[in-house]
């Protein structure tokens, strides 16, 4: 690997939904190519996404990052992967005693809950929706099981109910206030709520991870197109926005550049990630 002295940033880090990938959940070639290439040049390439290890790990194997020591930052942050090693470098758990607290709101008002086993996604509804967007997203299958709270991993990192759009501003709402001070809450979509360790954000992992790699903030280009995207974007020395970012993250970025469909990533990289000569 080469490392390029005239590089602006030397740490990429890139949402997935609707950032990195399309529309079809893929990384399109062009986008692939313009990111081998950073990497050949010494870049850092970092997965920072809401979605479970096991749901990004593709993408990696895409860009190689096995092999070219990238990262992988899942569950909006609450874990910490060298994608080389294999090692979990950070992780943070959701504390023991809300667990119960979520699965009992979740069954009283009819929305799905789930959780990550290894390669599959557990609940006790798999028909509902959004469940099936979940799996479709991360290329997870899912598991019916009789009691959610019996077939959980020990220790969680992350939990999502799913439900009615038009639902879930109220519960979001409600579960804050029913675990708040213990634990995060939060949509990153409509039809999602996070359930997430408290202080887990996507800028605090990749500040923890730029301090191990002796890396400044200055040094870092993001990449994202949600409200959970905003941290990490506000923390880069270039925050760049999708044009198919939602309008308060397009608002907040330093630049807003193609859309997923578009091969924004690559557009983006093409115009900033060299200084000028």
């Amino acid at each position: 690997m080469k490392q390029n002295n005239n590089l602006q940033y030397k740490i990429i880090a890139l949402d997935l939904d609707g950032t990195l990938t399309n529309d079809a959940k893929e990384v399109t070639p062009k986008t692939r190519e313009a990111l081998l290439n950073a990497q050949q040049e010494g870049v850092v390439i970092v997965l920072a996404s809401g979605r479970p290890t096991y749901g990004i790990k593709p993408v990696a194997d895409c860009l190689e990052l096995n092999q070219r020591g990238g990262y992988m930052l899942s569950y909006n942050g609450g874990q910490i992967i060298d994608c080389k090693s294999g090692e979990v470098i950070y992780s943070k758990y959701l504390p023991d005693d809300v667990i119960p607290v979520l699965y009992s709101y979740a069954r009283s008002h009819g929305h799905a809950l789930l959780g990550y086993v290894g390669d599959e996604i557990v609940t006790e509804m798999p028909w509902d929706e959004y469940v099936k967007d979940e799996s479709r997203i991360n290329r997870m299958a899912v598991r019916h099981v009789d009691n959610l709270l019996t077939s959980l991993e020990r220790h969680p990192t992350k939990l999502l109910m799913t439900g009615d759009p038009a639902k879930m501003i109220a519960a979001e709402e409600e579960l804050s206030r029913l675990v708040g001070g213990r634990m995060d809450v939060f949509r990153s979509a409509p039809f999602f709520i996070e359930l997430v360790p408290q202080g887990i954000d996507k800028a605090q992992s990749l500040l923890r991870l730029l301090s191990r790699l002796n890396l400044t903030q200055q040094d870092l280009m993001a990449f994202g197109d949600g409200y959970n995207d905003l941290s990490m974007l506000k923390l880069a020395g270039l925050g760049v926005a999708m044009a198919n970012a939602a309008p308060e993250v397009r608002a907040d970025a330093d630049w807003v550049t193609l859309s997923n469909e578009d091969d924004g990533v690559a557009h983006a990289l093409d115009r900033w990630l060299h200084s000028e000569p």
